[in-house]
């Protein structure tokens, strides 16, 4: 990659459940529309990572919280990228922000339709088994390249950064500063 290219595209890796991603995909949100980047949200689960001896499983469990607003993410990303986006945005702010429950069901089927989804998704992404998959899959890419956390990032020639974690996500020019000094980092694999 030339030191002067920026990519085109990067893979966001998150938890919804995570308050460092959220705040990560905030500043990812105002970069993405200011260069016309493309991201594609992507899966990791921080119950697994941190799962317990003797523990189930998230999969193993019929609801378990970040697990399955990542399934019913899965299902919306099936439909259409911009679902998820919406869906992430809304439910981040829910947790994050507001100290709401996004991963209760009932508070999940509402935040569905007001970003103009079918609240059965809920039902459908429990229903939907192949949705465990697709999230262990997106999961192990990143412990495969030594990651533990999100946000992680991966970008078209493969590298892969933890980070940045951001408690105050900067806007406008700082935003690309901050997207310019990470990108930088591409030179230097």
């Amino acid at each position: 990659m030339d030191a002067y290219e920026s990519p085109k595209e990067v893979d966001f890796h998150f938890d919804v459940m995570c308050p460092w991603a959220y705040q990560t995909s905030i500043w990812m949100r105002d970069v993405r529309d200011q260069l016309d980047l493309k991201v594609n949200w992507k899966f990791f689960s921080l119950e697994e990572i941190n799962l317990r001896e003797g523990k189930k499983h998230p999969w193993e469990r019929e609801w378990s919280y970040g697990w399955s607003m990542m399934r019913i993410g899965v299902i919306l990303r099936r439909l259409d990228m911009s679902l998820l986006d919406k869906w992430y945005a809304l439910a981040g702010k829910a947790l994050h922000v507001d100290g709401n429950r996004p991963h209760n069901p009932d508070v999940a089927r509402h935040l569905l339709e007001q970003i103009g989804a079918d609240p059965a998704i809920v039902e459908e992404s429990i229903n939907d088994l192949s949705t465990h998959e697709e999230i262990k899959a997106e999961h192990d890419r990143v412990v495969n390249t030594g990651g533990f956390g999100v946000p992680t990032l991966f970008f078209p020639d493969g590298q892969a950064f933890f980070g940045p974690v951001l408690l105050d996500p900067p806007t406008g020019d700082a935003a690309l500063r901050l997207w310019n000094a990470v990108t930088a980092w591409l030179e230097f694999p």
